[in-house]
């Protein structure tokens, strides 16, 4: 699927040269991923980051194909919290009080707008 792209870039892909003394340099960096997705699942997988050239060689060297590694140092984590039951109260407030404002704003132009003029 398109979504798993991320963790092999290469799948699928065909790299054709159509000259002779041509071949490609592939360089692939590995980036190690943690993923936490509650108390008990955890799981570490790789991620690859690909990028592929054509090189071309001089007529008396032969083609080759070449895989370049590099293990990143760094690491991804990716952690799944679920919200607390303040958030929500806070979500909530957040609400009414911009609805509470909101109409308060309205009221506020409307009265002005509609009031009638003293001569």
């Amino acid at each position: 699927p398109e979504e798993h792209r991320q963790f092999n870039p290469m799948d699928g892909n065909e790299f054709f040269t159509m000259d002779f003394h041509q071949a490609y340099h592939h360089y692939i960096k590995v980036v190690s991923t943690h993923l936490n997705m509650g108390r008990s699942s955890s799981m570490t997988t790789y991620q690859f980051l690909e990028q592929s050239q054509i090189v071309y060689y001089d007529v008396n060297n032969v083609p080759e194909a070449r895989f370049s590694y590099d293990l990143s140092p760094m690491s991804v984590v990716v952690e799944k919290e679920g919200r607390k039951w303040y958030d929500y109260l806070t979500s909530l407030c957040a609400i009414i009080g911009g609805t509470f404002t909101t109409l308060g704003l309205i009221d506020a132009v409307l009265y002005k707008v509609l009031k009638p003029k003293k001569l």
